[in-house]
């Protein structure tokens, strides 16, 4: 099997104490989003790749500059949006409450109901509202905050939208907004690290990004990873089922894949680790993470109904400085469980070549 072949870059974040060359971690980030939502290959982005960028919130700024700039010479998403108004003839439909009431203080208007293509819709406004925090912060650099302040000027007829009331789950992306998937998930990555100052009620940005939102994208990116260099893997996030002797298995937890790489009669199973340690100390000696064991492990035994040992599991964790996890193999009840670290501080090239690996050692093991 064959690979497409990938760009150089670089991609990834950890707590930023933990880091040996914050820069490369950094341009890393652009990447993993890049992979992640698939925008690999848009011109606007290219020139972020050779950037040298000092922190998180510069880089978001010039990838959301860049991306609303862009949106604007294509012309903003617009969607149709509800409006009432008093007008002087019928527009949509009448609202009869808004027609009796204007008929009671003699105003001679239609109380109408109508849908309006509007480019002041939700998205727009999660955009400029992320903007302008953007804007305000000390650690984005002038050049990227007047490349912000030019594109919102186009943006004077769109509303700001208050960050906790956004509900990220609703948003969904088709045809006419796909290119707007990458800039919202900067948005989200921006308003989610909002901290209130509780002097003057402004806010302020997290310095880095935590744990969990890292453990999403790390996620997220190793899945588009697979299934951009290598389609022929059919590289997928499944639910597995239990496979259940007797019982209600209703009442059993969800068994919901990270990835899973399909090649033949094979499968391999990989459940994907972003912690600050990866690894526990018991009794002074580091050990893997019990639950994360035992949940690969059933992952892998469930799947594998019939016994044949062709399904794999694997922990891939996210390599830091404080990480002390080894690469090992184990044949547990006749299938192969292992565990991989993937170092994020490195070039892409690296990171790469190490993912490259994960697929290969699968496809040509008994080759």
């Amino acid at each position: 099997m064959k690979r497409k072949n990938s760009s150089d870059g670089q991609i990834f974040c950890v707590v930023f104490s933990m880091i040996k060359d914050k820069s490369i971690i950094i341009k890393n980030i652009y990447y993993m989003l890049a992979y992640a939502f698939q925008a690999l290959g848009q011109p606007q982005y290219d020139e972020i790749a050779s950037e040298e960028f000092e922190n998180i919130h510069d880089l978001f700024a010039a990838i959301l500059a860049k991306g609303a700039l862009k949106q604007l010479k294509q012309g903003l998403y617009r969607e149709y949006i509800n409006e009432h108004d008093n007008l002087p003839v019928l527009r949509g439909k009448l609202d009869l409450r808004g027609v009796i009431n204007n008929k009671l203080q003699r105003k001679q208007l239609l109380w109408c109901e109508y849908d309006v293509l509007s480019a002041n819709n939700i998205f727009n406004q999660i955009i400029k509202t992320t903007a302008f925090v953007l804007m305000k912060q000390t650690t984005v650099n002038e050049k990227h905050k007047s490349s912000l302040k030019k594109a919102m000027l186009f943006f004077s007829d769109v509303d700001w939208i208050d960050p906790k009331s956004i509900k990220w789950n609703m948003l969904s992306f088709h045809r006419n907004n796909k290119d707007y998937k990458i800039l919202l998930n900067i948005c989200y990555f921006v308003l989610g690290s909002l901290l209130l100052s509780t002097e003057k009620g402004e806010y302020k940005m997290a310095t880095f990004l935590d744990d969990y939102n890292m453990a999403l994208l790390f996620e997220k990116f190793v899945l588009e990873y697979y299934r951009y260099h290598y389609p022929g893997l059919r590289a997928s996030s499944l639910q597995i089922a239990w496979d259940v002797d007797e019982g209600p298995a209703e009442f059993l937890p969800k068994m919901q894949t990270d990835i899973v790489l399909r090649y033949g009669p094979k499968a391999l199973i990989i459940d994907t680790k972003f912690y600050t340690r990866a690894m526990q100390v018991q009794y002074g000696t580091y050990k893997f993470h019990s639950d994360n064991l035992y949940q690969i492990f059933a992952y892998v035994k469930n799947m594998d109904t019939e016994n044949t040992g062709n399904i794999e599991g694997m922990l891939l964790y996210a390599k830091t400085e404080d990480t002390v996890a080894k690469d090992s193999d184990y044949i547990l009840q006749g299938n192969k469980i292992s565990v991989r670290t993937l170092d994020l501080n490195t070039s892409f090239n690296n990171i790469s070549e190490q993912l490259n690996k994960i697929a290969e050692s699968f496809i040509y093991k008994d080759g």
